[in-house]
């Protein structure tokens, strides 16, 4: 195990007394000071997972390990964990002060000890001087930053963020979200995060983990996530995707929509069938002489920064398109892209198959 590895999960299991699965085998690794994103539907088991972590669930098999020593049996309290529930679980009798003060009292700290560090963790959060404030005077975003500052006032190792944005408005959540990856990183802590929205965990994470069914789908920087979706899932539930059937006919050659076109993609059997993936951003508007696809416009709404068309071609493929130019209901047009931006995807991949394929790609090119 890497020094700097803080939770190991190996071959993690949750099941119930009724046969439900929760979680399926999980295996990963997380570092130090690192902002973690556990993303996926309702139901997938990103929020058991942070309960595993927090010790509030034990795994039904494997193993969890923290700084290598194992912790299945750990109660919660003797954990460097502190959590952030979605709804922040504040005492509405207790002031700022005494809300971010519970757990130092809890464990008998010093009077002056208590002072010092509670007011420090409110500064952390830029609630300095709202300490005698009572809950029910703050607003959600406030409420918020006491929830945090209670967590981070024990000095914990790990703070669990469980979809702490999810009540509040899109403005303020858009604010947090720079204020959260702040302070993560002004602290240097590790955070791993919960939360079912994509765009949250594009804009903050050092690496998301993207779940269905109990099963980790893929994991790594937003940036690979969301250019190299595994899946089928994957590409549809990070973003906007545009996914149709195609054939991998040879290396840096595919085949969709009835033509054939250039690809960055290898390592596939001849004729293998495949999904593609296009985003609509990287589609450009152009005449139908110019187009590789040539489509006809279904629909069109203005979104402030780009207009969203929904276009279809002759074999009633969908193709939506993020555009700063216009198109008419009814006008056929054409469509440019890029070799590089054809996503191939093999079927039913998985993401330990993904890995072994690009490691190939590696030792073709050392070869060479």
């Amino acid at each position: 195990m890497d020094n700097n590895t803080i939770i190991r999960f190996e071959n993690v299991t949750k099941s119930y007394d009724d046969g439900t699965v929760v979680l399926k085998n999980i295996n990963f690794e997380l570092e130090k000071g690192k902002f973690y994103t556990l993303l996926g539907p309702s139901g997938c088991g990103k929020t058991t997972i942070l309960r595993i972590i927090a010790g509030f669930t034990e795994p039904t098999d494997g193993s969890v390990f923290f700084h290598d020593k194992k912790i299945n049996n750990v109660p919660a309290n003797e954990r460097q964990v502190n959590t952030v529930f979605q709804d922040y679980a504040l005492f509405p009798h207790l002031n700022v002060f005494e809300n971010v003060a519970f757990g130092l009292r809890i464990k008998k700290v010093k009077e002056v000890e208590i002072e010092q560090r509670v007011q420090e963790a409110l500064k952390f959060v830029n609630l300095a001087g709202y300490g005698n404030r009572e809950i029910s005077e703050m607003s959600g975003g406030q409420r918020q930053r006491v929830a945090i500052a209670r967590a981070i006032v024990n000095d914990p190792e790990i703070i669990l963020l469980d979809e702490p944005l999810s009540a509040l408005d899109l403005k303020l959540r858009t604010e947090m979200q720079y204020e959260l990856r702040e302070l993560q990183q002004r602290l240097g802590k590790t955070f791993i995060f919960v939360t079912h929205d994509q765009e949250e965990a594009l804009a903050m994470s050092d690496e998301i983990f993207v779940l269905s069914n109990g099963e980790i789908q893929q994991s790594g920087t937003p940036v690979d996530i969301y250019d190299e979706p595994i899946n089928r899932f994957v590409a549809d539930f990070i973003g906007e995707s545009n996914i149709v059937d195609g054939i991998m006919i040879d290396d840096f050659r595919v085949r969709f929509a009835g033509k054939e076109f250039e690809c960055v993609d290898q390592g596939m059997q001849k004729n293998e069938k495949i999904d593609i993936v296009i985003r609509p951003e990287d589609l450009e508007i152009t005449t139908v002489e110019k187009g590789k696809l040539v489509v006809t416009v279904d629909t069109q709404l203005f979104r402030g920064v780009h207009y969203e068309i929904s276009t279809y071609d002759q074999d009633g493929n969908e193709w939506l398109v993020h555009s700063l130019r216009k198109a008419e209901v009814g006008q056929q047009i054409g469509l440019d892209f890029d070799p590089e931006a054809i996503h191939v995807m093999r079927l039913n991949e998985t993401e330990e198959d993904f890995d072994k394929r690009l490691e190939s790609y590696g030792d073709d090119d050392d070869a060479n």
